[in-house]
């Protein structure tokens, strides 16, 4: 009798509640201001959080094609709810750095082998083509835990801006039974040889041999790159607009909701436009959001904020799967761990220096400065995806 992998999603669910339930979100960075960081230290922070996770992107993704998906998510699991304990008793950078590079080191352990167990986990019950439906669902959960954390954070900060750190401690332990009671899905065990030298075989066939694989890593990247810097500009963007904290709580609340929301619907957008319609809506969408962001700095530019996350809803889940559609189980944790690696990369090179023209000029051109980049690397790339396809 053929085993049933089914029993893995509602795991994979409580990690991804664990990780997204972020009662930090909503008041980090008052929290770094609090404790005497401008926003160029804190966009340097998040650099170097970028960098930890770069370091281990992709060796956590063989870890995880390798030494099991399983195992990978536990040192994920465990690293993550230590990370928080550095934090909560950390007042200045260096301490704030040491628990970036722990959670950093945690976070690569996580991505690439949730969605890589949430695929095969299909794979094996022969439902693999609902992954699509099934990635939208677990982001729009993971969303809807974000959103209701900031209600919560925003409450908890009341007290003080570290009682969401302390108390983030033991909801990032959720994660640690979850995923000691994952089913491991079994898979070709000659990937299990080679050590570096076959990851190396991997990125090489991944960024140079398979020219479908490289852009589709290279157009997710980009974007993936495009919602994590904004993510880092909508606390201040809404502070420069005279909002306290429980209305900042609120609205990030609300955020989360509209990509919770969007994401349950993308595979319905993306059935319905095909992949050259939902491509093009995803760069102009994500592109002209952070450019009339920028230039709507009233009041108005929030409509312009809710605008980006519905197109980030969209693009999220439709990106992984674009990339699932052409990788292969022995590698998928390792490509996906790749798309990260990139999206990091791409985060440590820019953020420093938008928190740079964001301090010494202002938040709104920062915008339309990484909104134009945005447009113009994402068009060349999917301008090379179309031409590709055709052939």
């Amino acid at each position: 009798m053929s085993r049933s992998y089914s029993g893995n999603i509602p795991k994979l669910y409580i990690i991804k509640l664990a990780k997204w339930f972020m009662l930090t979100m909503p008041i980090i960075v008052l929290f770094y201001q609090e404790n005497g960081l401008s926003m160029q230290n804190v966009l340097t922070l998040k650099a170097f959080y970028s960098v930890a996770v770069v370091v281990m992107e992709i060796p956590s993704g063989y870890f995880a094609d390798v030494w099991g998906r399983k195992k990978t998510l536990i040192l994920g699991s465990i690293l993550g709810c230590l990370g928080f304990v550095v934090y909560s008793f950390s007042s200045n950078f260096y301490g704030f750095f040491l628990a970036e590079l722990v959670l950093g080191i945690g976070s690569s352990f996580i991505s690439g082998a949730d969605s890589a167990l949430l695929y095969d986990s299909l794979l094996q019950d022969k439902k693999e083509q609902t992954y699509l439906k099934q990635e939208s669902r677990m982001m729009s959960v993971g969303n809807f835990a974000e959103a209701l954390a900031g209600i919560a954070g925003g409450s908890l900060a009341l007290i003080s801006l570290r009682t969401p750190f302390i108390v983030q401690i033991f909801i990032a332990f959720m994660a640690v039974p979850a995923s000691m009671m994952l089913m491991e899905v079994e898979r070709d065990k000659t990937v299990s040889k080679g050590g570096f030298v076959h990851i190396l075989k991997i990125v090489r066939y991944s960024l140079w041999e398979n020219i479908q694989l490289r852009l589709n890593i290279l157009y997710s990247s980009i974007f993936g790159c495009a919602t994590l810097s904004l993510a880092w500009f909508v606390q201040p963007y809404l502070k420069q607009l005279n909002f306290d904290v429980g209305r900042i709580g609120v609205i990030w609340t609300l955020l989360n909701l509209t990509v919770g929301f969007t994401a349950l619907f993308a595979h319905r957008i993306e059935s319905r436009l095909g992949k050259i319609g939902t491509s093009l809506l995803i760069v102009i969408g994500l592109s002209s959001g952070f450019i009339l962001s920028g230039v709507m700095t009233s009041q108005l530019g929030i409509v312009c904020l809710f605008y980006f996350y519905i197109i980030r809803g969209i693009a999220t889940p439709i990106l992984k799967d674009y990339i699932n559609r052409i990788t292969s189980s022995d590698m998928r944790a390792t490509v996906l761990s790749l798309r990260n690696f990139i999206i990091r990369i791409l985060f440590a090179i820019i953020a420093p220096f938008l928190g740079w023209y964001s301090d010494h000029f202002s938040i709104g051109e920062a915008l339309i400065f990484a909104g134009s980049i945005i447009f113009l690397l994402g068009g060349v790339t999917l301008f090379f995806i179309f031409k590709t396809d055709r052939k």
